[in-house]
Order: C-alpha cells, then structure tokens, then sequence
C-alpha cells in the first residue's frame, strides 16, 4: 500500500470505505512522520496524538459497524493555532496566549468533527497571522521540507510544511492577505482562500477581520474542493457569513463535472508582469499560459490599474484592524499579565511589552498611526476609496474573462533570515495576493514547475465572488493538463 500519508485525500478516503487501510493505520502513519521530522522543521506547536488516535479508532468501529460516516472520516487534518479548539491550547503563535485554553470550538472545527475527520494538531504560524515567513512566532520560526534552510512562507506556514512533508493529510490556515496561497507557492502544493464570507470566521482569533478567511491546504485541487465543501456553508453565529452555498453537488459526484467548456476565458493581469517579478517564476507561468491557450482556452491581456496600490491599501487597512482588534489583550480578560506594575496603565503596558512580539507592535504602531485624528482621512479612509475602486475594477474585468491567472508569488522561497530586517521587502511577498482579500473573491495556488534549484513556484487562479466552485474546476483543469510538479 506504500506510505499511507503520502497520499491524497481522495485516494485515502476510497481505501477507508473498502477497508483496505483503517484509519488507525492512517493516523499512525502521519503521527510517525511528525516524531521524525516535526522537531526538524518546527511545523506543529501543539500535537493531538491521544485524542487523534483515539478519533481513528471511533471512526474504524463506526465503519466496521456498517454505521454512517462522515465525508472525511477518518482523514488527519492538522489546523493553524489561531483557530479555537475547546480544551486544547491556542496561542496564536503569542507568549501572550501561551497558556490560553478556548471553552469552546471554532465552527470549521466542529465541521471537521462532524465530518468525522482526525484534528491531528495545531500548527506553528507567525504571531496572530502577522508575517509572510513563518519567522515570527513565539515559538521559533517553521522551516521548509524542501529546503530547510528557507522559509516554507507564512503566515500559515506550519500548516503548509506539515501537508509538505506528509505529517497531514489535509490541513487549514488562515488567509488574509495572502497567508495560504503563498506558503501553498513556496511549499509546491495547493492552497485556496475562499471567498469572504464562504467559510465562518467564529472561532478564528481575528487579525484584520474585513480580510481574514478561513482557508485550506491540500496536495491536490480535488482535496482542496473535498475540504472546502465540509467547512463552507451559512452560520449565524458569524455575521458576515453569506447564505449562499458555494459548491452545488457533493464530492461524490464530482468526477464527472470537472471539466471547463472550451469558451472559458482567461484574464491576464498585465500589472502582474512588472518589475520585481523574478525571471524564473515568469517563465513558468507563462508556460502555463501558453499551456492553457494551446489546450483551447481564449487568453487575452486585461488591465487593473488599482493594483498598483494594493500593497500600500493593504497595509493601511491591516494594521488599523490588527490595532482595533488586538487592543482586548490587556492583562486583564484573558492571557499573559505582567505581575509587577504600579498601576493599571503600567499593567496594559508592560503585558503588552513582554506578551506581543516584534512584527505585531509594529503594525499596532502603525494601525494607531493610521487611525488617529490628524491621519485619519490622509490614509485610512483613502484606502478605503482605493479599495471601492478595486473592487469596481474586478467586477468589471470579470464581465469579460472567466478567470485571471498569473504568478501567486514574485518569487521562489526565499532564506531564514533574508528579510526579517527589512519589512517592506517582506510586505513586498504578498504584492500579487493581498488585492484578492481586499476585493473579496476567491482564489487558488497550484505548482506550476520548480526552478534551477529545485524549488517550487506557483499559479495563481483568481474567479470571481462566490464563485468558488468554478475556480477549484479551474485549478483541476490545468493540473490535468500536466500543469504541477
């Protein structure tokens, strides 16, 4: 049967339902490669053995039971430590939440429960989502399976290694400016946001709440559409959570309806081909190009303008949401406190001085900055415009193309400590992905080559709002035009 965690999810789950494999065995399988490899890289802050194998065996009894089960049961599924798991740690990658145990569950991990899959740990990730390396956690930074000696990109970057490396099956992440679709580039496998709004962010420790979204990491485009049909779907408990429900028919019968017709057309952002675009990441996106317009599809150049801007908007309204957002940890409600202080001001401060890292005060600074009296109009509320216009720019391409495709990332994984002196060349990481959060619609990375080093780069496949189901169609098309590793 070979190495039961090397394979994908689909695979897996065809086995389980003959019983050719139990999902013990399975489970074993992925916590064996997480005690060979999990210190190496440093994927996982917390890891579930217990509790998964003793959900492996529930499982394995149901199913010899003849009892129904779940659409993923019996599937390890690792998730990013800033989603809340009732009883089991959550720390945000944060000395301020090191000792944080949620009372309840977020509603993806009551999902994944009912769809009786395994939760075979949380994984490491820069602190509260903020970073594009996975180098600013608390708990040490995440290396890639590939290259240990670089970045496996991040935030989301243990979920990313741990689907990389093979301790998980399936995995989830967050994705706010573009923290699953870029380590997904930078690990060589696929990662999808979802549109806002798809997925419930109750549950979720909030970064920037108008962007975040709950978002998967899979070794495959169908893996991806089995997961994203499990954990989307209405809650009340979310207000911003859209009633539609975004994947039509289930996993079952899929097989047969992945195909796009031949008069799908694809977008290319020229704004996508500037400078700062690494050589080997173009041509391997333009091959891919090449690929879809030899395969039938009509390929033609469109413009965004607003792009341009993306990062500049994107930071602005970030860190003034991070600010809004991460001013409850105070000592006093929840979390670290600081036991020595004279009065309660003395108190905010030096928790916040001794619980938050690096990265975060910088952007609470700058989310201040942004919001305060005199700068207000100048930056924040500009962005907001510039945001309007993007989002009425996208709307309007997309009454001409299907899709847009172009490179997830500028650039190959780059070295541990390359760019953690310089943040706006870190910020600079998640120039092609950040105008999908801001506008709402999903998007997907898929591998589209390596370069001369053996790394991974990839495409990106960007659709419109809530129409989530054609983009993951999208990403299955090209990998069967041999478009991956």
């Amino acid at each position: 049967m070979g190495e039961l965690n090397r394979k994908k999810a689909w695979e897996l789950l065809s086995l389980l339902d003959t019983k050719e494999i139990s999902a013990v065995e399975l489970t074993q399988s992925c916590l064996a490669e997480i005690d060979r490899s999990g210190k190496k890289l440093n994927s996982f802050i917390t890891v579930l053995s217990d509790s998964a194998l003793e959900k492996a065996r529930e499982v394995d009894v149901k199913r010899s039971k003849g009892l129904p089960v779940g659409r993923l049961a019996g599937v390890p599924v690792a998730v990013k430590d800033i989603l809340c798991t009732k009883g089991v740690r959550t720390t945000c990658g944060s000395r301020i939440l090191q000792n944080f145990f949620p009372p309840y569950d977020a509603t993806v991990i009551r999902k994944l429960k009912e769809a009786d899959a395994v939760v075979i740990g949380k994984t490491n990730m820069d602190e509260f989502a903020m970073g594009s390396s996975t180098e600013h956690s608390a708990f040490g930074p995440t290396l890639n399976p590939i290259d240990p000696a670089r970045v496996p990109g991040g935030s989301s970057g243990g979920s990313a290694a741990a689907v990389t490396a093979h301790q998980t099956i399936l995995a989830l992440g967050t994705d706010t400016g573009g923290s699953v679709r870029q380590p997904a580039s930078l690990c060589g496998i696929a990662g999808f946001r979802p549109t806002y709004g798809a997925v419930s962010r109750y549950g979720l420790v909030a970064f920037a709440s108008s962007l975040d979204q709950i978002s998967p990491f899979a070794k495959d485009a169908r893996d991806l559409w089995l997961i994203s049909d499990v954990i989307s779907g209405h809650d009340r408990r979310d207000s911003t959570s859209i009633p539609e429900r975004l994947f039509d028919y289930p996993y079952s019968g899929f097989k047969g309806k992945a195909g796009l017709p031949k008069t799908t057309r694809f977008g290319i952002p020229k704004e996508f081909w500037g400078e700062g675009l690494a050589p080997e990441v173009r041509e391997a996106v333009r091959g891919t190009i090449d690929k879809v317009s030899k395969a039938g599809y009509e390929v033609e150049e469109v413009s965004l303008p607003a792009l341009s801007a993306g990062i500049a908007v994107y930071y602005i309204i970030c860190t003034a949401e991070a600010s809004s957002n991460l001013a409850r940890y105070d000592g006093v409600k929840y979390g670290v406190r600081v036991n020595d202080y004279a009065d309660l001001f003395e108190m905010y401060a030096k928790t916040r001085a001794a619980g938050f890292g690096a990265e975060v005060k910088r952007r609470i600074i700058l989310g201040t900055y942004v919001l305060s009296a005199g700068y207000y109009d100048a930056y924040y509320l500009k962005a907001q415009k510039v945001r309007a216009v993007m989002k009425k720019e996208f709307a309007e391409v997309f009454k001409k193309v299907d899709f847009l495709l172009g490179p997830t990332t500028p650039s190959a994984a780059f070295k541990l400590g390359e760019k953690t002196d310089d943040p706006l060349e870190m910020y600079l990481n998640d120039i092609y992905t950040v105008p999908v959060n801001l506008v709402g619609v999903p998007a997907v990375s898929i591998p589209c080559g390596k370069n001369r080093e053996g790394l991974p780069m990839g495409l990106q496949i960007i659709g419109p709002q809530k129409k989530d189901e054609i983009v993951l169609k999208a990403a299955i098309m090209l990998e069967s035009l041999g478009i991956k590793l």
